[in-house]
């Protein structure tokens, strides 16, 4: 094992999967000499010249589009937007095109590309930079969502991303890129669509993702200290989403909180609440919680007061608990 900094583990797989596949190719804004705006594709442009990293002009909707041209005719793109609050711009090419091209064409052609795109607050970005959009894509049928919380994983699910004969959408936590741990110093893949336990627990199942995981992991050690012993869910993957991970969990524990920084509002952790109404109701000792940000835009200023915490995630147990 090494350590590695998030970012880097993403520099790492684009390195590993360009090398290893001359139909891999990077395209985006300001990915070439400047190495991406977060450095993701730094050194990629010295490595393997401008043809296979690509700058391209300020326009997030021809830059998909020519990614799904390529995907279409055997090439890997894998696509860099600079911030996923940008996404919209380019909604009819993802939610339209890509998304239905397998369904479409009955299978005749396929869409293997990586739309990566950093998400989340915490940095004081502001409301068109800090937004958390995964549940917008997580609805469209087609579509792969991925929300990597760790370097481990941000490098094993991009590497199998890449690999994917199917449209990834691959959300980067801004907030993360500069977080450290341990990855393999060999090559690795981390299978799409399954979650990961990252604490056992027998009293109650906390199910989150992407930067949430920290906080619920915080939350879980102060719950413990209060004799409530908690299991936590990373999903890492939105769709397909791992629901044995979470059945498994809750029939265990019969209680489930659901935490992610997106607003609370028709979030993920509604479907999630959703699915185990509807299939594991009689299993539940109490009712179900979500944790998640308020229905507002995320403001310039004191990001961390309108982000959830681990003290949120703490109060949504303990009131769970008194069932």
């Amino acid at each position: 094992m090494k350590e590695t900094r998030y970012i880097k583990a993403i520099n790492e797989a684009l390195h590993e999967e360009m090398a290893r596949d001359e139909t891999v190719f990077i395209i985006g804004e300001d990915v070439g000499a400047p190495g991406g705006a977060f450095g993701g594709t730094r050194g990629l442009l010295q490595a393997f010249g401008e043809r296979r990293v690509r700058d391209t002009p300020i326009s997030e909707s021809a830059i998909v589009g020519l990614a799904l041209g390529a995907a279409m005719k055997g090439l890997r793109p894998v696509v860099e937007i600079m911030f996923a609050d940008f996404l919209p711009v380019c909604m009819d090419q993802i939610v339209n095109q890509i998304a239905k091209t397998r369904f479409m064409f009955g299978g005749q052609f396929t869409a293997p590309l990586v739309i990566r795109a950093p998400g989340g607050a915490g940095l004081n970005a502001g409301p068109q930079h800090s937004q958390s959009l995964e549940a917008w894509f997580a609805h469209i049928p087609g579509l792969k969502v991925v929300m990597p919380a760790t370097p481990a994983d941000a490098k094993g699910l991009l590497k199998s991303a890449i690999r994917d004969d199917d449209p990834v959408l691959f959300l980067e936590h801004k907030a993360l890129y500069a977080t450290s741990g341990a990855i393999p110093e060999e090559e690795y893949l981390v299978p799409i669509g399954k979650a990961d336990v990252r604490r056992t627990g027998r009293d109650v199942t906390i199910v989150t993702a992407s930067r949430m995981v920290y906080q619920t992991l915080e939350a879980a050690e102060t719950l413990a200290g209060q004799g409530t012993d908690a299991e936590v869910i990373d999903l890492r993957s939105l769709t397909p989403l791992d629901k044995d991970a979470i059945f498994k969990s809750v029939e265990k524990t019969s209680r489930l909180v659901i935490a992610h920084e997106a607003v609370k509002s028709f979030g993920i952790g509604a479907e999630i609440a959703a699915m185990i109404s509807e299939e594991m109701i009689d299993v539940l000792d109490a009712p179900i919680a979500r944790v998640g940000a308020p229905f507002s835009p995320v403001p310039f200023s004191q990001e961390g007061d309108y982000l959830p915490n681990a003290s949120d995630i703490v109060r949504a147990v303990e009131k769970v608990m008194t069932y």
